[in-house]
């Protein structure tokens, strides 16, 4: 019997680890695309090859993880039960004397098997990958972003730069350059050479070296003016990129982040702790609800499986949006905010899955 009993777990595991695996490339790839676009007309304008833009799209994985583990599971448990209820296979198990929780014990080896990968993604594998990319789309547009200048062409990659070349013979190499200079915004500068040459500092800026030019700085009604020999002009790129986010630390810094600030100062970090946490827990309280759950979906089918995972993972985040942003404002704790929809989603999961089993 009990040979049965691990054959039948063995194979509704193998199916519901396939759906798992359909469903998290599915979402992965659903929520990854407008990061993808939005980056992409950047890193287009500097020439960026294939494979940096396949090392950006797996440095964005693990954050994306920690939404799409749990949907994942919901979803993989309502299509695979599902289609268990549809054949009556549940209930033939059921005739045979299987408890409805020996039934879904392949769907808690799963969920425990996403906590723990949860735990591991906030803890670690995100905020490395987060640095990671930063860091890879900063050394992307450095290294290429001289060959994204070209002759006879205007350039505003640079914050606050308006940059024109008249010819350019080699790749770092420029001839009659032309720059506006508007980074102070109380004394703009124009600057002409005859020739100059590009190069990277400290693999994070780009600096350009003109020779035999003219500078005017402006001072409101005055103005500055002056020739030079040589000028070294050193400029920031303009990327999206923020210094440092709370998705880059870690749980054990965002803690540190917080003990220097007031209450309401601390609110971001907090909430960003809480998220690393709760998401993951999500994982514990979807596997008592996800079996239950797809006897009512098995009846209208897969779609009404997708239909209903989707709904109540919508509702899930819209909650937990919802009190972010008020705790964000201060009308509510930190800890209200970020664990009540985890508590009642977890609440009403016990109860579905108790009343199930007690069937």
């Amino acid at each position: 019997m009990k040979i049965r009993i691990y054959t039948i777990h063995k194979e509704m595991l193998k199916e519901l680890v396939l759906t798992f695996l359909l469903s998290l490339i599915a979402l992965n790839f659903i929520l990854i695309m407008e990061k993808i676009l939005r980056l992409s007309r950047l890193l287009s304008v500097v020439g960026a090859s294939l494979w940096d833009m396949l090392k950006i799209i797996l440095y964005l994985q693990p954050p994306m993880l920690i939404l799409t583990l749990p949907m994942s599971l919901l979803m993989s448990t309502l299509l695979t039960y599902g289609r268990l209820n549809t054949d009556n296979e549940i209930v033939i198990l059921r005739a045979s004397g299987m408890t409805f929780k020996g039934i879904a014990a392949p769907v808690f080896i799963l969920g425990i098997s996403c906590f723990i990968t949860g735990m591991l993604v906030s803890f670690y594998l995100g905020p490395v990958s987060m640095i990671k990319l930063r860091e890879t789309i900063s050394n992307v547009i450095t290294t290429r972003a001289p060959a994204a200048i070209e002759g006879g062409v205007f350039t505003t990659l640079f914050k606050d730069i308006v940059l024109f070349v008249k010819e350019k013979p080699e790749a770092d190499r420029m001839r009659e350059v032309f720059i506006y200079d508007e980074r102070n915004k109380k004394e703009p500068k124009v600057v002409t050479a005859k020739e100059g040459r590009i190069s990277a500092v400290d693999g994070i800026d780009i600096a350009f070296y003109l020779k035999d030019g003219y500078m005017q700085i402006a001072r409101g009604a005055s103005s500055t003016e002056f020739f030079f020999a040589g000028y070294h002009l050193s400029l920031n790129l303009n990327t999206e990129q923020p210094a440092k986010k709370n998705s880059e630390l870690t749980p054990f810094e965002l803690l540190r982040e917080t003990k220097n600030l007031s209450q309401q100062q601390a609110v971001p970090f907090f909430l960003e702790l809480h998220r690393r946490l709760s998401l993951p827990s999500v994982c514990l309280i979807l596997m008592l609800l996800g079996p239950p759950l797809s006897l009512f979906a098995g009846k209208s089918g897969r779609l009404g499986g997708l239909t209903l995972g989707l709904f109540i993972f919508a509702v899930f985040y819209v909650l937990l949006i919802y009190g972010e942003n008020l705790a964000r404002s201060g009308r509510i704790s930190h800890y209200i905010a970020a664990w009540s929809p985890t508590i009642i989603l977890g609440l009403f999961s016990i109860g579905v899955f108790k009343r199930e089993d007690n069937r």
